[in-house]
């Protein structure tokens, strides 16, 4: 699935927050209750290498989404995408965890640049889901999958304001003329 196949009016996009993603994408889901837009699809991740998920996952610009089955092992042909970082609460009801995606066999791989975001239903809001199904729908997660940028040894990227508030520090090196 592309960007062409959104069927969004010209000048939108699909770029949603982790809150979005977790209140008004992966809970619905969850919960079998009906999303509209329904554009992230189910994938099982882990057969697929990061670059493979171009027409098989959402994509908007260089990042990718879709539904999966919550597992332990996180295995493809090439790799293994292991945590790295903490767990990040999301909104009230959700956690965000973070994956690098490594080279080789597990635990003697090399780090690649691929990143994911694995979103998931939070312990304490899937307990109360428990109690009103007799299904429990709490293994789907959403994800986030993208390829960092290599840094070109410029260091962080400066916003507008900064460079402007650069460029006012020139001043001082730029001679007027006496009046």
């Amino acid at each position: 699935m592309g960007d062409n196949n959104l069927n969004l009016p010209p000048g939108f996009r699909f770029y949603p927050t982790d809150e979005e993603l977790v209140v008004h994408f992966l809970h619905r889901k969850a919960a079998l209750l009906p999303y509209h837009p329904d554009v992230i699809p189910d994938l099982d991740l882990y057969p697929y290498d990061p670059w493979d998920l171009d027409g098989k996952a959402l994509s908007e610009g260089k990042k990718w989404y879709f539904y999966s089955r919550r597992t332990a092992k996180r295995i493809t042909e090439s790799g293994y995408w292991q945590q790295i970082g903490v767990e990040e609460p999301i909104y009230s009801s959700g956690v965000k965890k973070y994956f690098a995606f490594y080279m080789g066999e597990h635990s003697q791989g090399v780090k690649t640049n691929w990143i994911m975001h694995e979103y998931m239903v939070s312990s304490s809001s899937s307990s109360r889901k428990k109690n009103s199904s007799k299904i429990d729908h709490s293994k789907w997660v959403v994800c986030r999958v993208y390829e960092e940028e290599e840094e070109d040894g410029g260091g962080a990227e400066l916003s507008c304001l900064d460079e402007v508030f650069l460029s006012l520090d020139d001043l001082d090196e730029i001679s007027f003329p006496n009046s």
